[in-house]
């Protein structure tokens, strides 16, 4: 089976429908994955592996089919004049590495500086969870949320910080456990501003703890 991928589509969309493999392309594939590790796909445990592969996939990799933008569309004004910093920290994230498409998981730490508008916070949760569920580096992963933030918000600034654990270091290769990486993006006042900065990440610093990987 040979499937390509177009190579005028930007590495981060979904495949359109007319090149997206069928469910039972997807779970031939896998089949054969099993069938190069050494395994038979025929024998009992493995008869509806396949379909569990597919199955997962759909949900691994879900944010293929969301909309960033879209999510953060519908924002408040109603807000007595609220300007301070809006916090979200200790936000779940599990993600994939497109280099080894083994997980990533650790936590997003989220900040904004409304600017007469305010959106519903599990709003903020989606958009991570849109761009978190695809193959991903975390450094564009990074970027990604806070320039979504931005761009569609207006704020006066946006901070985001990703601490996460990484499968293809600890599982395989170097095979070093207890490593995190950290990665941050500050736009607004979080770049211009050094008190902003600082307060912003005085506010997370004490939700630091063990990383699940």
């Amino acid at each position: 089976m040979n499937i390509q991928v177009p190579a005028d589509r930007p590495s981060d969309q979904p495949a359109s429908k007319a090149s997206r493999p069928s469910r039972e392309e997807a779970e031939a594939a896998v089949r054969l994955l099993l069938l190069w590790a050494g395994d038979d796909p025929d024998r009992e445990g493995l008869l509806d592996t396949p379909a569990r592969v597919v199955r997962s996939y759909e949900e691994f990799f879900a944010g293929y089919g969301s909309d960033p933008v879209e999510m953060l569309t519908r924002s408040f004004e109603e807000t007595e004049g609220y300007d301070e910093m809006v916090v979200l920290r200790d936000i779940r994230l599990e993600s994939y590495c497109e280099h080894h498409m083994v997980p990533i998981v650790g936590k997003v730490h989220v900040a904004y500086l409304p600017n007469g508008r305010v959106v519903g916070i599990s709003k903020i949760a989606r958009v991570i969870d849109a761009y978190s569920k695809r193959l991903q580096i975390q450094e564009k992963l990074t970027a990604q949320i806070a320039n979504t933030i931005e761009n569609v918000l207006q704020p006066k600034g946006v901070a985001v910080v990703i601490e996460a654990s990484h499968q293809c270091m600890t599982t395989r290769g170097v095979h070093k456990t207890g490593v995190s990486m950290v990665t941050s993006r500050m736009l607004g006042a979080f770049r211009t501003n050094d008190s902003t900065r600082r307060e912003f990440l005085s506010m997370i610093s004490g939700s630091r703890g063990p990383l699940e990987g």
